[in-house]
């Protein structure tokens, strides 16, 4: 298990050395080649020739491709210093670039932020698994029944329908029409039954369309799995039904789902942008939205690559819990 695990940490690290190089290099590289001046995307296009020119040297945009790789990653871990005459800007460690334009480092927005899109994500995340595995094993359980039609028929709807459509629709029916929630977003420094009430609907809204796609496939796995001969040999040796399912069928059906979970999981800790823009959640993805509107290129590139690392960090996990649930994994 150890040596498993050693691996895995080691492919985990030379991916995030692949992620940061490739992330800058669409950032940074693509543009230059493509005649673009990445400079004007810190400043703006309105700026003045000698505050392109100043961010350009504060930057090192003239400098190889590999340097400037160089200098970001150390940043990471170091710091970094902008300087361009006697205008000096620093940037402490963690340093994931700075904005010129807010005249803001990018780690501080990340941090603020990434609070409200982890507690999205996970308490989202806990919905879908809880509901959508539970009704894709009673679907599977009781196929041809009216439970199992009327269940694929709403994860039917929950896959076609948008969240913004579903998130708009629960606004105006329980924030504007019933009036259950106020539908603002309270800090959870501030007010945890406050925070509690505020991220009920979204955690419903995303869960619902994560529940449907979840609930699918738990049904289509079970299924196969209900077919297979250890499956019929345990219920012949008289094994209580509840036994074969939990504990034999059960097993196999979470490899699938793990490994939805994780990709699922990672890229809504990376900002769920349309459920935060709905709901007005102060998240990473309103910040990578607003990053896009005002053309702030270091806010991009931050939430990026928080998106790139928490997708990574999850399939590690995923990795890990593939070995607990099939020990013939730690074999591979």
């Amino acid at each position: 298990m150890l040596a498993y695990l050693i691996r895995r940490l080691f492919a985990a690290a030379v991916m995030l050395v692949v992620i940061i190089m490739v992330v800058f290099g669409i950032f940074f590289l693509v543009p230059k080649w493509a005649g673009v001046d990445v400079a004007t995307s810190f400043v703006g296009k309105q700026a003045d020739p000698a505050a392109v020119e100043a961010v350009r040297v504060k930057l090192g945009l003239d400098d190889p491709i590999y340097l400037q790789v160089w200098e970001f990653f150390k940043g990471i871990f170091t710091g970094r210093t902008y300087a361009a005459g006697g205008d000096v800007t620093h940037c402490a460690a963690p340093c994931f670039g700075y904005s010129f334009r807010s005249e803001q480092a990018v780690w501080p927005v990340l941090t603020d932020r990434f609070p409200v899109t982890l507690g999205l994500a996970l308490g989202a995340a806990v919905l879908w698994l809880v509901l959508g595995v539970s009704a894709g094993v009673l679907s599977a359980l009781k196929r041809g029944t009216l439970w199992d039609r009327g269940a694929m028929v709403v994860a039917l709807a929950g896959v076609s329908l948008p969240i913004y459509f579903t998130g708009m629709l629960a606004l105006a029916v329980f924030v504007f029409g019933l009036k259950w929630f106020d539908g603002e977003y309270v800090p959870l420094d501030q007010s945890f039954t406050g925070w509690f009430g505020g991220m009920i609907l979204p955690w419903i809204t995303l869960a619902f369309l994560y529940a449907a796609m979840y609930a699918r496939i738990t049904r289509a796995t079970m299924l196969e799995i209900l077919g297979e001969d250890y499956i019929r040999t345990a219920r012949a040796k008289g094994l209580r039904e509840g036994t074969v399912i939990g504990k034999h069928a059960m097993r196999s059906t979470m490899t699938p789902i793990l490994t939805m979970l994780g990709m699922d999981l990672g890229a809504l800790i990376g900002g769920a942008i349309l459920t935060e823009t709905t709901f007005s959640l102060p998240g990473l993805g309103q910040a990578v939205l607003n990053g896009i509107k005002n053309q702030d290129l270091p806010i991009i590139l931050g939430v990026t690559l928080v998106t790139s690392l928490a997708v990574l960090i999850a399939n590690l996990l995923v990795d890990v819990l593939y070995a607990v649930i099939d020990p013939r994994v730690r074999l591979s």
